[in-house]
């Protein structure tokens, strides 16, 4: 086996055709479907949830950016984008969990940030969210990981609590909890993706800041 062969491979082929190199990811090769597809397959705290489906990281995507919505009604379309696609990068590396992710530490965080500013640049964000609205998004985040947490991966109230912090101003009941089958998860997302471009192309137009209604 000669030296070429022997290099590891540093890129994934997406059903797109699309060749993602992992470590100098192009905006050219982001593609929304094989995000879409990616994430309703990775499964939220490895998969140790109940019900008859996984809880994915694109449903969790949905309701963390209903629940960013829902706690700023002033939001414009272009933060929705970014509340949706917080977690775009796990549709390559996976959802690995927290403790996992400490263990890892920066060269994770590195794979991560590259591929982050990849999807961002790609739908025509910034590369990396401000500080401001990172806080935000990961409040909305928290929201979402207590009511994952209680409902569906066996955590008592007062434990997600300490985690997560308590929700305020949000209820289950405002919210999709129940898995759903990968391809329903797969078409709510890009039904999603698409009345918030709708939006960002109609301010875009109109100059005015714009979001999309939820």
């Amino acid at each position: 086996m000669n030296a070429k062969n022997e290099q590891a491979r540093a890129w994934q082929r997406m059903l797109s055709g699309r060749r993602l190199d992992l470590l100098d990811p192009s905006p050219l090769d982001i593609e929304i479907k094989d995000i879409i597809h990616g994430l309703a397959r990775v499964a939220r705290w490895n998969g140790q949830t109940t019900g008859k489906h996984a809880f994915s990281v694109a449903q969790h995507s949905l309701m963390v950016e209903k629940i960013f919505t829902l706690s700023n009604p002033n939001c414009t379309a272009d933060e929705q984008l970014v509340a949706l696609l917080h977690d775009g990068p796990e549709y390559v590396i996976g959802d690995m969990i927290s403790p996992f992710k400490a263990i890892i530490g920066d060269s994770y965080k590195s794979v991560e940030a590259r591929l982050e500013a990849a999807i961002h640049i790609r739908y025509g964000l910034p590369p990396h969210p401000t500080v401001a609205l990172k806080k935000r998004i990961k409040r909305a985040d928290q929201v979402s990981a207590y009511f994952e947490a209680t409902e569906l991966a066996g955590f008592s109230d007062k434990e997600a609590r300490s985690f997560f912090g308590q929700p305020r101003g949000i209820t289950k009941e405002q919210l999709s909890i129940t898995p759903q089958e990968t391809v329903e998860v797969e078409a709510l997302f890009l039904h999603r993706f698409t009345e918030i471009e709708t939006a960002r192309q109609k301010a875009s137009t109109n100059k005015t800041p714009k979001r999309a209604s939820s």
